[in-house]
């Protein structure tokens, strides 16, 4: 028998909230998440560095960028990465503060404080958090793009997202951005599918976004 697809679970769950998430959803349509479970945390982690702060096409050169630098473009290991100079990650593209997060995270990998994904799979959310936090550069938010994209974790509402912040503010017509506190209790209301709640309040970030264009 075949399973139930936990995005349309979620999708049924979530309608049923009030009407705001009901028109939000049906407005959006089919969610459409998707993980790169394929990945380790070390490449996940990596990835995740590049895109902060800047526009995806921006990041995705500088990934080619570093790609283009090994034979056959395969992703560097991590004592290749730790091998490479400074000057070298920084002609990628990357800036001085992200090229120290990549080299400890390089580090990270290779003594064992970046778990193999193996192991990150039998770690709770919160420990696995708090142990990559450790890291330079690594905050929290950085660890909860980790659990939903590369872990499959369909509970986690990153509640320091500008992007769902701003798509719930703009599901209730709020003057301001719920704060930290309230997202948190918010989020508590979508459980267990924190993750696909958030995924539906970043696009109704893009919604607005694309009306105003």
């Amino acid at each position: 028998m075949k399973k139930p697809d936990i995005r349309i679970l979620a999708s049924q769950h979530l309608s049923t909230l009030d009407k705001d998430w009901e028109a939000l959803i049906a407005a959006v349509g089919t969610c459409l998440h998707q993980a790169k479970p394929e990945r380790e945390p070390y490449e996940a982690l990596v990835r995740t560095v590049a895109y902060q702060q800047i526009h995806a096409r921006a990041a995705e050169a500088i990934l080619g960028r570093l790609l283009a630098l090994h034979p056959e473009k395969l992703w560097p290991t991590p004592e290749a990465l730790l091998s490479m100079d400074d000057a070298t990650l920084r002609a990628c593209g990357f800036s001085a503060r992200k090229t120290t997060t990549l080299k400890a995270i390089a580090a990270g990998a290779v003594s064992g404080l970046v778990p193999s994904r193996a192991q990150a799979e039998q770690m709770p959310e919160e420990e696995l958090i708090a142990r990559l936090t450790q890291l330079p550069g690594i905050g929290r938010w950085t660890v909860e793009m980790l659990l939903i994209y590369t872990l499959e974790r369909i509970d986690i509402f990153p509640v320091d997202d500008f992007g769902v912040r701003e798509g719930y503010r703009l599901l209730k017509k709020l003057d301001q951005q719920p704060n930290r506190k309230s997202m948190h209790e918010i989020g508590l209301q979508c459980s267990p599918y924190r993750t696909i709640a958030a995924w539906y309040l970043w696009r109704a970030s893009e919604l607005l976004n694309t009306k105003k264009k």
